[in-house]
């Protein structure tokens, strides 16, 4: 049976155009943000249903790093007191270590009004990205506009996945199921306020 889950920034033009230029350049350094609202949604700030921001939104961004970065071995989340008893924490800063020695940086909080910024930064030698849903900025100076088409692609090449057709399916089961636990270690080490060593 064929499945495909919904991480639709693999499917920007961006990702792409990002992954060659750090071709032959290793990312030292990953700066992880989803800084936003709370969702209109009731059930979005009960940890039992939407599993906090972290496993919630920034689950997408930490997707995409490890596309562009490798997998993470190791994670310490900080979050802000909490002030309402029961509720998904409002701000959480987290440190990450990759498997090939890069640093990582993960800052969430959904004290806004609106969505303020959503993304990730790479730095490599000689080389800054800085990745959103829209567009690629390089070296803060050259900006490359995303097709805006990523969750159609997504859409699609999932249903030529149902219909046994010929599919682009960029994150399977397996892929999409790591990607879930580095966001579940997360969850963890913020609730028992100490590190958490990922193992595969």
């Amino acid at each position: 049976m064929p499945s495909a889950v919904g991480h639709h920034w693999r499917y920007l033009d961006i990702v792409q155009q990002a992954r060659d230029l750090l071709a032959e350049r290793p990312v030292r350094l990953a700066l992880g943000h989803w800084l936003d609202k709370v969702p209109p949604v009731a059930w979005w700030l009960d940890p039992t249903m939407s599993g906090g921001q972290i496993v919630e939104q920034a689950v997408h961004v930490l997707d995409l790093a490890r596309v562009l970065v490798g997998e993470v071995t190791m994670v310490h989340a900080v979050p802000a007191d909490n002030k309402s008893d029961g509720e998904v924490d409002r701000a959480t800063a987290a440190v990450l270590r990759f498997a090939d020695g890069a640093a990582g940086l993960l800052a969430t909080s959904c004290l806004l009004s609106q969505k303020h910024r959503v993304g990730l930064e790479v730095c490599a030698e000689g080389l800054a990205l800085e990745l959103s849903e829209t567009r690629l900025l390089v070296d803060g100076e050259r900006v490359i506009e995303d097709d805006g088409l990523a969750k159609t692609r997504v859409d699609r090449e999932f249903i030529n996945a149902v219909q046994g057709k010929d599919a682009d399916v960029r994150v399977p089961y397996g892929e999409a199921l790591r990607t879930h636990r580095l966001a579940l270690a997360l969850a963890r080490s913020a609730a028992e306020r100490r590190p958490v060593v990922i193992s595969e």
